[in-house]
């Protein structure tokens, strides 16, 4: 998530805590840093500013070396030798006063974590160890398992139980996505116990695939013996109120749920041309991504309520089973996100799927003052509920969205052409345009760019339009259309449109 320099000197205002810590970091990495990770980790999460003394001054960081430190910091947290299990963070860098600071947001996990063989966890007054305090360890124990029911470990279970292909697929997506990503250079195994989706029981000693791995990667059968209740319904009701005018029944596992949900919102929501700044966006995307990862991985998969995502005329419901921590109609600007299943986000994030706890739902409320013209409702409790609100074009327009050729017509010639021609266009298709503004993209980066995890065939069929009928796009080696080295770059006429656009 992107940090303003405002949302940093209200940290440093608010003055270090149990969920806040400073580290003055000048030119490398303190100790103590990662036994706070680990703190963080084991209680309720938190947030590291490097680069501030414990007063709250900014000191900064030293600007030759801030890149070195950073990089430093996401090997170690990856090292199983420093933090175990290890973990993967993201690390901003923000500049205050002309100083360099790094921020590091750590969500709270649902494991319990080492630092260095050591067990510790927070209170106000810092960092505590624990190890030899086997009460205090013990509590520490039940305390995730009681609150996590993703850890559940199935012995039975095994690989041969989950889809190697789609382990294959969230791997090289993950890699696409960071070129030094851990997963990279691990086998199957060592990948998902990475990911903490395979584990040891910590009463029977016995070792086995997670809750959070069947769900995530499972085949269907044996996914549905682990949790037969799992379900997802997508219902459109619009004409036949008492029954529904389609229905998508899915009971596969996360990752393809996501794209099944994602599937259904494309086929039924109207996605508006929208340009923030001068790149075209798709706003309905934005919102229900959010909301497709919020019922998947918020979910209690306990509990045998089904989740449920219906699209009724000017809006958007969605029900899914919940282990509150709180009661009632939630104000989104202000309510601290609290992580239901840590294990099953930080697999989304690393695939693309989620954005950090928080960032995603400040998006959502962003575009859905523009798309529907109303915020979110989110209502906690044992059953979370969400309303977004959705046009429907019979009735009005949706602000930033593309206006009808009448309207254009009050422009000047150049701007009816671009604008006509983008109409023309779908959001996949203007996306890739804008892909390639800057420098040409192979195929393996536009699919990364439009979160797809294989040629799909809306995806080659945009490309060929784009190419062939259109002439916006064109072949870096049009000799070899087949090579692996192959890019795709505007033409001159994909150029001038973009261009028209902007003005």
């Amino acid at each position: 998530m992107d940090v303003t320099e405002q949302q940093i000197r209200e940290l440093i205002r608010k003055g270090e805590g149990i969920d806040l810590e400073f580290k003055t970091c000048r030119n490398q990495l303190n100790r103590d840093v990662y036994e706070t990770v680990c703190a963080f980790l084991n209680r309720h999460g938190g947030t590291l500013l490097l680069g501030v003394q414990d007063n709250g001054a900014i000191q900064g960081i030293e600007s030759d070396t801030a890149a070195q430190i950073r990089k430093d910091f996401v090997t170690a947290i990856n090292n199983p030798q420093k933090i175990s299990p290890p973990t993967y963070l993201a690390v901003d860098e923000v500049t205050i006063d002309g100083k360099p600071l790094l921020r590091v947001y750590v969500p709270e996990s649902s494991q319990v974590h080492r630092c260095n063989g050591r067990i510790y966890d927070r209170n106000e007054d810092g960092d505590l160890d624990i190890t030899d305090h086997t009460a205090q360890v013990a509590q520490l124990y039940q305390r995730k398992q009681v609150t996590y029911s993703e850890n559940k470990v199935f012995p039975h279970l095994g690989l041969d139980d989950l889809d190697r292909d789609l382990i294959a697929k969230c791997r090289k997506i993950a890699t696409l996505r960071w070129e030094d990503h851990p997963w990279k250079d691990l086998d199957d195994l060592e990948l998902l116990q990475s990911a903490q989706l395979y584990q040891a029981d910590p009463e029977s000693g016995k070792s086995g695939v997670t809750r959070a791995g069947i769900l995530l990667l499972g085949k269907q059968l044996p996914l549905l013996q682990a949790v037969p209740h799992h379900r997802t319904d997508l219902i459109l009701r619009k004409v036949n109120l008492d029954r529904y005018d389609d229905r998508d029944f899915v009971d596969v596992n996360l990752v393809e749920s996501y794209e099944r949900i994602m599937a259904f919102i494309h086929k039924h929501l109207s996605d508006p041309f929208y340009l923030e700044g001068t790149t075209s966006i798709s706003i309905r995307d934005a919102i229900f991504r959010e909301v497709a990862s919020n019922i998947l991985i918020h979910r209690e998969y306990t509990n045998a309520f089904p989740a449920k995502l219906i699209i009724e005329y000017g809006q958007v419901r969605t029900e899914n089973s919940n282990r509150p921590h709180g009661f009632g109609r939630l104000d989104p600007e202000n309510f601290t996100p609290f992580p239901k299943n840590p294990v099953i986000a930080r697999f989304f994030r690393q695939i693309g799927r989620a954005d950090e706890l928080g960032s995603g739902m400040r998006k959502m409320m962003k575009y859905s003052r523009t798309y529907g013209g109303a915020d979110p409702e989110l209502v906690e409790g044992d059953v979370f509920r969400m309303i977004i609100k959705v046009p429907e074009f019979s009735e009005k327009k949706v602000p930033g969205a593309q206006q009808s050729t009448r309207q254009v017509k009050a422009h000047d010639e150049a701007h009816d052409e671009a604008h006509d021609e983008a109409h023309d266009l779908s959001e996949t298709e203007l996306a890739i345009l804008n892909a390639c503004r800057s420098t040409p993209q192979g195929t393996p980066e536009l699919l990364n760019t439009l979160g797809y995890t294989s040629r799909t065939g809306h995806f080659k069929k945009a490309m060929l339009r784009l190419e062939e009928s259109l002439n916006f796009l064109e072949k870096t080696l049009p000799d070899v259309p087949r090579s692996k080295n192959q890019k795709y770059r505007l033409t001159a006429r994909g150029t001038k449109l973009l261009e028209k656009l902007a003005k």
